[in-house]
């Protein structure tokens, strides 16, 4: 039973069931006329709030579900510092820089801590700045060499949609390049027929979001250093490593993918995703100070203090970021290495279980990428698709998406499976137990009907 204390009354007995609030549904278009006990809103809101999902048996998100007791309370000691203010929060601000510092001697920048970086909602904003500095660059170089600066292009395989959004907010034609037969990214051969002298960069993938797996970044620059020798085109490389750039510098550190690949001029990447900080905080670093233009950081007056600020948002909340700062302290090198490392162990235990089902063929194992599987079936079903699969698995709490490829594969429809910090061998086992269970029912004709789509 839900007791508390009803103010204004002498029944502090009084069940938050029985309260006047709770004798209709809630207000859902109208400001209600008067006060409302605060437990009595807080218990049925937080009834409510039962009918989401469980985060942790949601296999479908890249983000963070899991957060100690430590981050709770800096969360909560951090409410109400909006980091923007850097006079009135100089602290804040602070830690925001030794992040950056951090990412950008994590990502081998050549200038260490006098490169220039910064934080940001998460990777979709932290991505779009990235893109603008590679137009204005582009434009610059245009503008000096005389030529038209009308018609900017963005190369790329199957991304995420932010980019889309960059493109279309940002007028830059995005060249999407199909996806070819057994790929999964893009592949460094198909970069001629599309890179040309408007080409502002290419964004190479490091955790492709459809199925998890890197693309391979220093085999993609050394493309373009052809490229260059044939045509005198000297196109960048951005790195999106939303998931991958919290990953690969603790389970993969030989793989070349950051600064160390002299073409890569910016990374971006989500400190709430396998950073493990809670949800709100992203990344970008370039490689040099001088490849963020001048022109596109902003001085502004706010109240008493004179600030550069780069960033799509002003005013956004502290908390994220002290969180991200007190996890990089709290788990360094080696404890990001064993959170993750544990993480890809799970998923190929459990994309081994996948392949002994005999049912499915696995595009992604879990190895030489994120902590992850993701498979397809090996041969049409009798009478039930991958859709079905996930409907089954929705009945026993598991969120395990269904979609299909991007083109020029989107005939392939694939389910994916993400295995992040919190969740553990056992829930892998006993997922790999349920989807077995779910194949036999769907074998028996239990199957739910189609329901097509995709989750990021």
């Amino acid at each position: 039973m839900a007791l508390h204390a009803v103010t204004g009354t002498e029944s502090w007995k009084d069940d938050v069931y029985t309260t006047p609030l709770s004798e209709n549904a809630l207000p859902k278009f109208r400001l209600p006329d008067t006060e409302n006990d605060p437990w009595a809103v807080y218990e049925l809101l937080r009834s409510e709030l039962l009918l989401d999902g469980n985060a942790a048996q949601n296999l479908a998100t890249f983000c963070t579900t899991w957060n100690d007791e430590q981050v709770h309370r800096l969360m909560d000691t951090s409410l109400n510092k909006n980091m923007i203010d850097k006079d009135e929060y100089p602290q804040t601000a602070e830690i925001e820089r030794r992040c950056v510092q951090i990412l950008a001697d994590l990502w081998n920048s050549p200038e260490g801590h006098a490169t220039m970086g910064c934080s940001t909602t998460g990777s979709s904003e932290a991505a779009m700045l990235g893109g603008l500095a590679l137009k204005w660059r582009w434009r610059e170089r245009r503008r000096k060499a005389g030529k038209p600066t009308d018609r900017p292009n963005l190369v790329c395989g199957p991304v995420q949609i932010c980019w889309e959004k960059f493109a279309r907010y940002f007028d830059v034609e995005l060249r999407q390049v199909p996806l070819e037969p057994n790929a999964t990214g893009l592949q460094p051969h198909q970069l001629r027929s599309y890179v040309d002298e408007n080409t502002i960069g290419v964004v190479a993938i490091l955790g492709v979001t459809f199925t998890c797996d890197y693309e391979p970044v220093a085999e993609l620059a050394a493309e373009l250093d052809a490229i260059q020798a044939d045509t005198g085109l000297d196109v960048p490389i951005h790195v999106d490593a939303a998931s991958g750039g919290f990953v690969a510098p603790f389970v993969q550190p030989e793989l070349a993918w950051d600064f160390r690949v002299e073409r890569v001029a910016s990374i971006n990447s989500s400190g709430h995703k396998y950073g493990l900080a809670p949800l709100g905080v992203g990344w970008i670093v370039w490689r040099t100070a001088r490849m963020l233009p001048d022109d596109l950081v902003f001085r502004v007056s706010y109240l008493g203090g004179d600030m550069p600020t780069f960033a799509l948002n002003f005013s956004r909340p502290g908390g994220e970021i002290i969180a991200q700062y007190y996890l990089l302290l709290r788990l360094g090198r080696d404890g990001y290495r064993k959170v993750h490392q544990a993480c890809a162990d799970s998923a190929r235990y459990l994309g081994e279980r996948i392949a002994d089902l005999g049912l499915f063929t696995l595009l992604y194992d879990g190895t030489g990428g994120l902590p992850g599987v993701s498979y397809t079936l090996a041969a049409p079903a009798d009478g039930w698709t991958l859709y079905d699969l996930t409907e089954q698995l929705r009945t026993r709490g598991w969120q395990v998406p269904a979609y299909p490829l991007p083109p020029a594969r989107q005939d392939t429809v694939i389910q994916r499976v993400l295995v992040r910090h919190g969740v553990g061998r056992d829930e892998v086992a006993l997922l790999a137990d349920d989807l077995g269970r779910s194949v036999e029912r769907l074998r028996r004709g239990a199957g739910a009907p189609q329901r097509p789509g995709f989750h990021h």
